[in-house]
């Protein structure tokens, strides 16, 4: 895992390296706030592990979230940034019905409790085709690895389950001004496979402080998950954002 984070983080740095400075601009961009399960079901191994829910059959609290984004824009229409968005949310309850996850077997009405964590570290680059009046639209790649474990516990057992990938990712930005300082934001990445999906998309009302600096607030959805015979999780979240965008 620490090989994939260093990998983003040095590639992230050799393309900025790269980039004139004189056509650009850097930037910096904070989000944070709440973050609500939705539908959290999971069964590890996913063929023969117990299908139980993390946020109905389990409650799942709500939980503050961050995210920090830097990146570089130049030429108007080319952009690099890095992604850093970590995430970890715990449960807690029991099933009415044995538990078998991963390793262990958990009796059935055991007080369990469960932490998901699920961290996110991108490098992404974007082409805006449009940038017409009011309009900014763009698409791009993005190179993630995800970071992602459950851990169950109770009764004086605990099973954990880890899992590093690489997943490759499309990105969507459309930008509306419909006003001088105000605008509409519409940006995320998200895929589509035969073993399953991924989307993590922001909606959020943009306002434009001065000239270097923006506020913006809105509602993240960030949904998918895996079927495979390894594990099968798939997860909604809602999170309630705000966040700045600064520029220098």
């Amino acid at each position: 895992m620490k090989k994939g984070i260093v990998f983003i983080l040095l590639a992230g740095a050799m393309l900025l390296g790269t980039v004139r400075l004189s056509f650009g601009q850097w930037f910096v961009d904070l989000e944070n706030g709440a973050v609500l399960s939705g539908y959290n079901d999971v069964a590890i191994p996913g063929d023969t592990g117990t299908r139980f829910s993390l946020s109905e059959e389990l409650k799942t609290d709500a939980a503050y979230f961050f995210r920090f984004r830097a990146g570089y824009q130049w030429k108007s229409r080319h952009t690099i940034s890095v992604l850093f968005a970590p995430l970890t949310l715990k449960a807690a309850g029991s099933l009415d019905r044995p538990l078998f996850f991963y390793e262990e077997l958990f009796p059935a009405g055991t007080p369990l409790t469960g932490r998901y964590k699920f961290n996110s570290y991108r490098l992404t680059y974007r082409y805006d085709f449009v940038r017409k009046g009011r309009w900014q639209v763009g698409v791009g790649l993005t190179a993630k690895i995800r970071d992602a474990a459950i851990k169950i516990e109770g009764g004086g057992l605990s099973s954990t389950k880890t899992n590093v990938g690489f997943v490759p990712l499309i990105n969507l930005r459309v930008f509306w001004q419909f006003h001088d300082r105000w605008g509409l934001l519409l940006e995320g990445d998200g895929a589509v496979a035969k073993q399953g999906r991924a989307e993590d998309f922001l909606l959020a009302l943009q306002w434009k402080v001065r000239d270097n600096l923006s506020l913006k607030f809105g509602y993240r959805i960030l949904e998918g998950g895996a079927d495979v015979e390894e594990v099968y999780s798939f997860s909604l979240l809602h999170y309630l954002s705000a966040g700045l965008t600064f520029t220098f």
